[in-house]
């Protein structure tokens, strides 16, 4: 079967066959060639194998958690990693353990969530990109179930903050999409990153809640503000802030954030 070599692959990890079939019409319909996985080993084999755009990760699979699988796939990929949880309450835990997930999704969701969210993704700038011109095999040399997708909506990226970003000890590189805190880099996500380039690009400005989401989640978030509290917390946690001091990130009570003044102390 051929595939178009320009087309973006997602990687299903999912054991629920009837959840899997909806995910694989989803994302079919929003461009996407799939390739499923019915458990955690065979999930990580086929994104050492195939290096997919997007990987949807069912927290409660047979044999490895989606917990662990997300921490062995973290090294070996740059796609992102959307978790799939039959809990709301799931959410919060799984976020503050840092695994790398860039979204999370709770069961039952719609095909058309689960569609805004993953354009939502993707318009956001990506480090790489990757050629899928060879054929999807699964771990034994087998043909991998691949369904042929249709015509994906175009999307206007966003405009990224081009060069060197700096403010006191931080200094960002929005090309390279790197973050350093005197002179050492940040284990930032990409949501994290996002977050802080956006802080920095106007240290003096009150970032509202609702235009971090519209800028770095996409249109049509403004109803899930707890994802922006959600990632701040973690990003201070890694920039090694005394919440009850903070050093770098300000809130700013009913509105949002800014950055505190600049030190380089």
């Amino acid at each position: 079967m051929t595939t178009d070599p320009d087309a973006r692959v997602a990687l299903i990890i999912e054991d629920d066959a009837d959840v899997r079939q909806l995910l694989v019409m989803t994302l079919g319909m929003n461009g996407f060639v799939t390739i499923e996985a019915e458990n955690g080993r065979q999930g990580v084999a086929l994104v050492r194998d195939r290096q997919p755009d997007l990987v949807t990760l069912d927290l409660n699979l047979p044999d490895i958690d989606g917990v662990e699988v997300c921490r062995q796939i973290r090294p070996i990929t740059d796609a992102y990693v959307i978790m799939i949880t039959a809990r709301q309450d799931e959410i919060d835990r799984l976020i503050g353990l840092e695994i790398g997930a860039d979204d999370f999704v709770v069961k039952p969701f719609s095909p058309r969530e689960v569609g805004a969210r993953v354009n939502a993704m993707f318009r956001r700038p990506r480090t790489t990109v990757r050629s899928v011109s060879q054929p999807l095999l699964a771990p034994g040399g087998h043909t991998a179930e691949v369904s042929q997708p249709v015509a994906a909506p175009a999307v206007a990226a966003p405009e990224p903050v081009e060069g060197l970003l700096t403010h006191g000890p931080i200094s960002i590189d929005t090309e390279g999409r790197i973050a350093m805190l005197d002179g050492v880099e940040l284990p930032l996500t990409r949501i994290e990153f996002d977050l802080l380039a956006t802080l920095v690009s106007g240290p003096r400005r009150v970032w509202q809640r609702e235009t971090l989401l519209s800028r770095i989640w996409g249109d049509g978030w403004v109803n899930d503000q707890h994802l922006v509290e959600v990632h701040i917390r973690n990003l201070r946690k890694k920039l090694g802030e005394d919440t009850k001091a903070p050093r770098f990130i300000r809130t700013v009570r009913g509105v949002g954030y800014r950055m505190m003044p600049a030190s380089s102390d």
